[in-house]
């Protein structure tokens, strides 16, 4: 299996983290852009998640270290509040706002284990909501429930999208398994307020 050390893998990587900060891509539609942008063959071996994802800290790093991290700072805030407002759902906090790689450019992902899964659209209902449902690709990639919307984010001063994905209860066990390099892939209410406090603490 061919890895990062294969030039044209590598640079379909920095390419598309270049894409992700900076457009607020998703992993898969950045691979593919940078794959055509590079005039590269289709049979091109793509690199995988978690390489992409050290490349897009590489590119954050090297050009936006202060910015991104005031940025995901204030995404961090505000799932804070949707997880408050959400907390009888089981809110779990994903994606690049959890893992810490999230800009201005990117939505916030909350995934929610419920016990009856149209009582969270019964909240936002109830909250005054708009928001738009659809069927995204979720753990071990089986379809599941995505309820969307957009807020108004303070610290960005800019409107955000809120994604929510909606799983059963029973689902939250396999949900904890870390990643390869044994790191949470998410987490809970408490676990969002050490990191966010962590932040704060090492930003000030």
């Amino acid at each position: 299996m061919h890895g990062m050390n294969d030039s044209p893998t590598r640079e379909i990587a920095t390419t598309a983290a270049g894409m992700i900060v900076d457009d607020g891509l998703g992993y898969g539609a950045a691979k593919r852009r940078a794959l055509k942008l590079l005039g590269l063959p289709k049979t091109t071996p793509l690199p995988g998640n978690e390489e992409l994802e050290d490349a897009v800290r590489e590119h954050i790093a090297l050009f936006c270290p202060d910015t991104q991290a005031q940025e995901l700072l204030a995404l961090r805030q505000l799932a804070l509040q949707w997880m408050g407002r959400l907390a009888q759902f089981r809110p779990h906090l994903s994606a690049a706002v959890w893992r810490g790689t999230a800009t201005r450019n990117s939505d916030i992902q909350i995934e929610l284990f419920c016990d009856d899964s149209k009582s969270a659209e019964w909240t936002l209902i109830e909250l005054n909501r708009e928001y738009r449902a659809s069927t995204v690709s979720g753990l071990h990639g089986d379809p599941v429930e995505a309820l969307s919307l957009n807020d108004f984010c303070c610290g960005l001063n800019a409107v955000v999208g809120v994604h929510l994905l909606v799983y059963d209860h029973d689902d939250l066990r396999g949900a904890l398994r870390p990643d390869a390099k044994g790191r949470a892939q998410r987490g809970d209410l408490a676990a969002a307020r050490r990191m966010l406090s962590i932040q704060k603490a090492t930003h000030e």
